[in-house]
């Protein structure tokens, strides 16, 4: 971009000052798209999936509002808890996705993990040793996305049931 900028210069295209404006401009926009690339691999997010390529009419039964205005992130400063409720197939994972990848978009601290996957943690950390640092690991994260919640065992053994769910949770520990 500054061998364009510099022949827009010389040209009398741009002055100085609009140069330097341009330049300062992509440089901030490079950082905050290595910030967003970083932040989304650190929430360890499965796939990265949006609001705007979430079918609404798949799921007429779905408020499209409310999703809009969960979106806004409103929930994460007041530490509430949003579940997302059905079937399996019906869209959840997508959701809590789609808004854990808004939070890191805003600059939130993010982690996703299947709920079998932070049981599983969470027994090795007791197991191990380092429970306490596992959990506020955990706790440091503005959103905590726990995926698949009654969907597959989390023990051996354990139950499956025929619907699913996702918590969004912004609750931090004691």
């Amino acid at each position: 971009m500054l061998d364009a900028t510099l022949r827009r210069i010389e040209q009398g295209q741009i002055d100085g000052i609009e140069a330097l404006d341009e330049l300062l401009l992509e440089e901030l926009s490079l950082r905050e798209n290595r910030r967003i690339k970083a932040a989304l691999r650190m929430a360890r997010l499965p796939v990265v999936k949006t609001l705007a390529g979430f079918d609404f009419s798949f799921q007429p039964s779905l408020d499209r509002n409310r999703i809009m205005a969960l979106a806004g992130l409103d929930f994460i400063p007041r530490a509430e808890v949003v579940h997302l409720l059905g079937p399996p197939g019906t869209g959840k994972s997508h959701l809590a996705t789609a808004l854990a990848v808004e939070a890191v978009r805003a600059g939130k601290l993010v982690y996703f993990i299947p709920l079998a996957d932070l049981v599983a943690q969470l027994a090795k950390a007791e197991r191990e040793g380092p429970l306490r640092e596992r959990i506020r690991f955990l706790c440091r994260a503005s959103l905590l996305v726990v995926d698949e919640i009654g969907y597959l065992p989390v023990t051996p053994g354990g139950g499956t049931c025929s619907s699913s769910w996702s918590t969004l949770d912004t609750k931090r520990a004691p």
